[in-house]
This record gives C-alpha cells, sequence and structure tokens, in this order.
C-alpha cells in the first residue's frame, strides 16, 4: 500500500529524514537497544540542525521537562507522563519512541473494555485446541514484543484501565521479566525495554493508580502553554502539519483568526479574560490547545468543501459551536454569556464572528 494513501503515517515514517540525519550526524555515545544518543533524541524532540537537514521542533515547551523524559528512559525505570488532556503527552510519547527505536507503533490503548491479556500475551483459540499450549498458539502483547525487541511499549490513557490490568504492569516493571505458566518460561526484557505510559488528570479517580504502580514510573507533568504567544505558535505549526497531509482546499487561516481561537479558549478555559478584569463561567469542555488544532482544521474543510477556500466567521462560528457547547444547557448559557459580556465588546474586529456565534447559539 502506497504511504500516500495512508491517513496518518507513524511518526518515524513521516520524518524519516531527519531521523536518518541525526543518525548519520551522530557523534555521542548511544545507549544499548537506541539508535541514537539522548542528545540527538532531544534535538529531534525541540528542534535544530544535522548533515545540513533542519530538525523541526516537535514539542513546544520546557525543553528541560523533556531532558527529564529522555533522561528517565536511559534508565530502568518506566516513564509517565501527566497533564491536561491537549497537552501533547500522546504526542511526546510517540516522538519519543520514533528517535529512541524509530517504531513508534507498539501502543496499547487504554480503555475501560482493556484486558491483561492485552498487556501480557493471548492465545490463538483455534490453534490453541489443535495443538495445545505452544509457542505458536501464543499471541503476544504490545508490551512483550517490546521487552523481546528491547523497545519502548506505549500505553496510552493507563488511567482508564482497570485496577487490575494496571497491576499486571507492576511485576513487568519490577522484574523486568513476563512469566508463561502455560509454557513453563519466563520471558525476560532485552536491554533498551522501557514503557511510556500518559494518563490524563481529568479522569483523576476513575481507575486511581496504585502507590505501588506509581513509584515504578518516573512521573513527568505536562503543562497547558504558560503565556498566549507559545500557544498561538503551537497552534499554527500543527495546523500548518495537519493540513498538509488532508485534502481540505482551503487556505490555512490568518494569524487573526487563529489569536481569536486560541483567545476564547484560554479565557474560557482560565475563567477570566486575559487582563484578569472579568470573570467568566467555565464550559464543561476541556478546550485544549489540541482541540483549537481540530477546530482549526474543521474551519478549513467547512471553507474548503462549502465555502471560498478562505476560513470566515461562519466557518469558525460553526466550529467553535461544536467545540464549546458540549453540555447542551450548561455550556450554551455560559457561551452566550461570553459571547454578549465579553466578545460583543471587543470592538469593530469581533463584530462579525459575535454575530455569526450569536445566530448559532440562539
Amino acid at each position: 500500500m502506497s504511504e500516500q494513501n495512508v491517513q496518518r503515517l507513524p511518526a518515524e515514517a513521516l520524518y524519516q529524514t531527519e531521523l536518518e540525519a541525526l543518525i548519520a550526524a551522530e557523534t555521542n555515545p548511544i545507549p544499548t537497544g537506541w539508535r541514537m544518543s539522548p542528545r540527538s533524541v532531544l534535538t529531534y524532540l525541540t528542534g535544530g540542525k544535522a548533515k545540513g537537514i533542519e530538525i523541526t521542533p516537535k514539542y513546544m515547551g520546557s525543553r528541560r521537562l523533556v531532558e527529564i523524559a529522555i533522561a528517565t528512559l536511559v534508565t530502568d525505570r518506566a516513564l509517565l507522563l501527566i497533564g491536561e488532556p491537549g497537552t501533547a503527552k500522546s504526542w511526546l510519547s510517540e516522538h519519543l519512541s520514533a528517535a529512541v527505536n524509530g517504531d513508534s507503533t507498539k501502543v496499547v490503548q487504554g480503555t475501560a473494555g482493556t484486558t491483561e491479556e492485552q498487556i501480557r500475551y493471548s492465545w490463538n483459540y483455534a490453534m490453541l485446541i489443535a495443538k495445545g499450549p505452544c509457542p505458536e498458539a501464543m499471541v503476544k502483547s504490545p508490551v512483550y514484543r517490546a521487552m523481546e525487541s528491547g523497545s519502548i511499549a506505549r500505553v496510552e490513557e493507563i488511567s482508564r484501565c482497570a485496577s487490575e490490568v494496571q497491576d499486571a504492569l507492576i511485576s513487568i516493571l519490577s522484574e523486568k521479566r513476563l512469566s508463561v505458566p502455560e509454557l513453563g518460561l519466563e520471558a525476560p526484557a532485552q536491554k533498551g525495554f522501557s514503557i511510556i505510559a500518559a494518563a490524563n488528570t481529568r479522569d483523576k479517580g476513575v481507575n486511581d493508580m496504585s502507590a505501588a504502580l506509581k513509584r515504578r514510573f518516573n512521573i513527568v507533568v505536562l503543562p497547558t502553554p504558560s503565556d498566549l504567544e507559545t500557544e498561538l505558535h503551537i497552534v499554527r505549526t500543527r495546523v500548518a502539519q495537519l493540513s498538509n497531509g488532508l485534502d481540505l482546499n482551503a487556505s490555512q487561516p490568518d494569524q487573526d483568526t487563529v489569536e481569536k481561537v486560541v483567545t476564547i479558549f484560554r479565557e474560557l478555559r482560565g475563567g477570566a479574560t486575559l487582563d484578569g478584569k472579568q470573570k467568566l463561567k467555565s464550559t464543561s469542555g476541556v478546550l485544549s490547545t489540541a482541540e483549537a488544532i481540530s477546530l482549526l482544521a474543521n474551519s478549513m474543510a467547512l471553507a474548503g468543501s462549502f465555502g471560498a477556500g478562505t476560513v470566515s466567521d461562519n466557518d469558525l462560528a460553526a466550529a467553535l459551536q461544536g467545540a464549546v457547547v458540549k453540555d447542551e444547557e450548561k455550556d450554551k448559557l455560559c457561551w452566550k454569556e461570553y459571547l454578549e459580556n465579553v466578545m460583543k465588546k471587543r470592538g469593530s474586529q469581533w463584530l462579525p464572528l459575535y454575530r455569526a456565534c450569536r445566530e448559532l447559539n440562539d
């Protein structure tokens, strides 16, 4: 299958040129099981140059947090990324795995339906009945395969997994071995094996991680962007990257459009206007940076499919309505108050967007 027809390429395929340039330019010691040194991984994630190739920044936040995350993977401890939704936990996890191993696809997606077998192993039951327990009948989990190859496995939304599923990781992270009693063997982890898990602070209390499991992780908390300019830069960059892989048939939103979206999101998220002079009711949705990126891509899709190819206030209003009003009654009221008390009073530049939003929210 042609890569051009794949909807979403893994990071190691999408940024193959950059990864190969960093490997070719390597001059520092490389840990066992890694493809490049920790310094090169840092360059891949935060940006720089290698062999004349421009390395685009993948994570636009605290450089020190990225250093801590990379250094954790050099040790025998696993890495736990914690933060609000949309703070690039999965994004950072994927790119860390791509840089370290060249494979970010060993993933367990945590849900209420995730089972212990998805952490350890399961069986091909047709073969199990025909031949009995044998290595050929075993279906290895992403974690098992990462242990065998000395690479990184990713566990997304770990706090959405049931407690018994989370606890399956404790012995793996402690002993670095996985027992298969049906075959009478223990599979040892090869050097380079680690786990990167991600947990959403909004899911706190769904299935709280035990103290025993938390002790096996080095925890890095990823914050929301600290200021407007940082968030604007992240949104502009990611919208451009995202739209390149989609047939949106629309031009990139201008600076003013992006700033309006990010301003609205930061104010509703923080419960106050940016100048701090007016308190606001927060909506039930997260209104994260990631959602702002998706909103602008959706606006481009509307403009390209049903408009003139340029994001208009009507396109933006439609996308905002869907992003902000998640809980029909509460959010609709909060959004109406924001429109009347904040957006309406911001002058002529905001009035067309205010009118389009008010019409949809009535």
